[in-house]
């Protein structure tokens, strides 16, 4: 995902999923399995993660009488990742850090791209702009069915696309992410968001494994297989008929 030689020394996890999938949890329960093994990590998130991202995160999710437009989200969202990307994530990974952060660009394209109609090539025209070239390494969607998700309101911060937006929009926004893990199965692993929590740990844990193997630059044939080992689907997604449609 990096030409040879150019590449960061450290790794990008990003978390994937619908309202209500449980991510920040995910996150924070990695980063202390990974410290807990020696590992040094970053916890990030967007909209957010620093100054001026939490201005915008402020604007995007939580205004009082404004009504961004989807052009306008998409622009702020971008906004907003051009600086974490430049303030956090790329000095993270040329320290050697694992990056954990709780939404990337697949949230844009989902949201604002299948959600709300957006064409995705121009939505990722901005992303690649805004990112100065970062792609994860790899992707966790923590799938879990629309109604369920927007169903645990109350244990998290509700946001305005939780408040407003109809329950087919996020019909579309799941369906969204699904067809992105389907176009890139090997950046991307798919968990049953319905799993406990515990569960959901561990098969995060499982598909990163490998990977950070492989890119700590085992031998070449060990580390062709554990990228192979980790290509392997985690889970399925739940629901047949969303099977290949977020």
């Amino acid at each position: 995902m990096h030409p040879e030689g150019d590449r960061p020394r450290g790794f990008l996890l990003t978390l994937e999923g619908p309202e209500g999938s449980g991510k920040s949890t995910q996150a924070q329960r990695l980063a202390d399995r990974l410290t807990a093994a020696g590992r040094s990590c970053v916890v990030t998130r967007e909209p957010g993660g620093t100054a001026v991202g939490e201005e915008i995160r402020r604007i995007l999710l939580h205004p009082a009488q404004l009504e961004p437009v989807p052009a306008a989200d998409a622009l702020l969202f971008n906004a907003a990742r051009a600086q974490l990307v430049a303030e956090v994530i790329k000095p993270a990974l040329e320290r050697g850090d694992v990056v954990i952060c709780d939404r990337f660009t697949d949230s844009t394209l989902a949201y604002q791209g299948h959600g709300a109609g957006l064409p995705l090539a121009t939505l990722r025209e901005l992303a690649a702009v805004a990112t100065d070239g970062v792609v994860p390494d790899l992707t966790i969607l923590i799938d879990l069915p629309e109604e369920e998700g927007l169903g645990r309101k109350g244990q998290g911060e509700t946001t305005r696309f939780e408040e407003r937006e109809s329950l087919e929009f996020h019909r579309r926004v799941r369906r969204g992410f699904l067809d992105l893990a389907a176009a890139e199965p090997h950046r991307f692993v798919v968990v049953d968001g319905r799993l406990p929590a515990e569960a959901i740990e561990e098969a995060i844990a499982r598909a990163l494994e490998p990977r950070l193997a492989a890119a700590a630059g085992l031998t070449e044939g060990t580390a062709d297989k554990a990228v192979a080992a980790a290509a392997a689907p985690v889970s399925e997604p739940h629901g047949g008929s969303l099977r290949m449609d977020r």
